[in-house]
């Protein structure tokens, strides 16, 4: 990337009314998706700014890494669609890809594999650094201080500007990551630090730390590794959303990598974005049985009420988010691994998934299930407290974090972040002394 637009497809003109003033923006193109218009010389030539709260329609950077068209309701990673990687591919896999643009060769796999896997356990240390946190602390309160904290015991790797010390910081994080989650569960429950086994794969290692204990033997089911490695693979990227394009701005500063992905973390902790899973099932308690989804409904058509519909709609997505799908059906196969036939959680959301997808109301806003509907009751299933459902988020997002921010740092024209704003306070005004006030 050069900071010049991908594609040159003309130019935009923009008028300032009332004046002779013009302004001739470049038009540019990238390989799929809308053009944009290039308006950083618009301030220069016209004097004014664009508005766009929350960046809806504004794109901060270019990428190769994930593209989203969100009224066809696609996702692709590197080109890849989601649903060909959820169906033949694997976490670590997915990781490489993000990481470095292709899908590996068998070699490629196999050092990449290596590489994750010799970086698995923590430093000594920090595992003290747990018991400074209350016993009742979130556990995304852990892994945000754990993981700000790795700059201090990883500090051999912290020059962003030597391309091995990004490999060397993106394998730590990839590899810790999931350790500091595990932990962080354990301490909650009060249970002992089960260290990572490197003969385990990604997602049956997370398994096996988060629930094994050493007075007994712990067998890893299969099933549920194959489906919690495939909710890292649905939620390992998703373009720029609100904790990456955080990730950006702290990098923007040249901030190190270990700080970056806290920062990412503490934006993902939000409801609105890492939380929503959580807040479904929330959501489907509240409700409590079929039979009361036809209340329910109205009152989330009520324009008074505080009710919102949550898992169904997205910032993007105005069709069926595809991982929704994919996930729909990983959910049966969890509950009938776990012998839980009948699941009355299941039933509602199924229910009220129906409902929503046949009313006029939610049809027409184009609100169809998310990602989020489904992943939270199958990790519920498959033993994971709600408090943890974020962290997982987070566990999978790393490898999408860790890959913008490379892509970041290695982009010449690549500048501090500062947006701007349209100020709507008070004008200049002269200081007056407080007994001449009144």
């Amino acid at each position: 990337m050069n900071g010049t637009p991908y594609t040159g497809t003309g130019t935009v003109t923009v008028t300032l009314d009332g004046t002779n003033q013009t302004a001739t923006l470049p038009l540019a193109a990238g390989t799929i998706g809308p053009s944009v218009a290039d308006i950083r010389k618009l301030y220069s030539d016209l004097g004014i700014f664009t508005f766009d709260p929350g960046y809806g329609g504004t794109a901060a950077c270019e990428s190769k890494i994930t593209y989203i068209d969100g009224d066809a309701g696609v996702l692709l990673y590197r080109g890849y669609p989601i649903e060909q990687l959820a169906e033949h591919s694997n976490f670590l896999e997915v990781a490489y890809l993000l990481l470095n643009g292709e899908l590996p060769d068998a070699a490629q796999m196999a050092e990449f594999d290596r590489g994750v896997l010799r970086h698995t356990m923590l430093h000594e240390q920090l595992r003290s650094f747990f018991n400074g946190f209350r016993r009742d602390a979130h556990p995304m309160a852990v892994l945000c201080g754990v993981v700000g904290a790795m700059s201090a015991f990883y500090h051999d790797s912290l020059d962003i500007n030597d391309p091995d010390h990004r490999r060397i910081s993106a394998f730590r994080l990839i590899a810790k990551v999931p350790t500091i989650a595990a932990w962080a569960y354990k301490y909650a429950i009060g249970q002992p630090f089960v260290y990572p086994r490197n003969s385990l794969g990604y997602a049956e290692n997370l398994l096996y730390m988060m629930h094994a204990v050493p007075a007994e033997e712990y067998h890893v089911n299969p099933v549920l590794a194959r489906a919690l490695d495939l909710i890292l693979v649905l939620h390992a990227d998703h373009e720029q959303n609100a904790s990456t394009s955080t990730v950006r701005l702290a990098g923007s500063t040249g901030a190190n990598p270990f700080a970056c992905i806290a920062a990412g973390i503490a934006s993902l902790w939000g409801p609105a974005h890492g939380g929503a899973n959580e807040a479904v099932l929330k959501m489907l308690a509240e409700i409590g049985h079929a039979r009361h989804i036809p209340e329910f409904i109205e009152k989330v058509k009520d324009k008074n009420s505080n009710v919102r519909l949550m898992g169904f709609g997205h910032r993007v997505y105005k069709n069926y988010d595809p991982r929704a799908k994919i996930m729909q059906h990983t959910c049966h196969e969890v509950l009938r691994e776990l012998g839980i036939k009948d699941d009355p959680l299941l039933d509602l959301a199924v229910e009220l998934e129906h409902v929503a997808l046949h009313d006029d109301y939610f049809v027409s806003r184009k609100l169809y299930p998310n990602v989020d509907f489904y992943s939270g009751i199958i990790l519920k299933a498959m033993g994971f407290p709600t408090s943890m459902f974020t962290v997982l988020f987070a566990v999978a997002r790393t490898v999408g974090w860790v890959s913008q921010w490379m892509e970041m740092v290695e982009d010449p024209s690549q500048r501090i972040g500062r947006p701007r704003q349209l100020y709507t306070g008070a004008p200049q005004r002269d200081y007056r002394p407080l007994d001449a006030r009144g």
